[in-house]
């Protein structure tokens, strides 16, 4: 094992200190991208019950949308049963 005399201890402790530094700017650089991203979050309709309000609306809209694709397109297949073939 190497020793070290005081210099070497002392810059060693030097680049952890740096280090500590940079990692706390980078740190704080993400802390302050999260707070912009949760104010972006909040201005855009954060209440969360009308987003859940929103999904729900829209689900019920595509399953209604996706019921009259599949009638649409039976009726197609009731009428050229050669499209049937297209389809799958």
């Amino acid at each position: 094992m190497v020793t070290l005399n005081g210099l070497e201890k002392f810059s060693h402790l030097e680049d952890k200190i740096y280090r500590t530094i940079e990692l706390t700017k980078t740190l704080r650089q993400e802390k302050e991208e999260l707070e912009k991203q949760l104010a972006a979050f909040r201005n855009l309709g954060g209440n969360e019950r009308e987003m859940v309000a929103s999904v729900q609306r829209l689900t019920a809209e595509r399953e209604l949308i996706k019921t009259k694709v599949k009638k649409v397109l039976q009726a197609i297949v009731a009428i050229d049963p050669e499209i049937a073939e297209v389809l799958r």
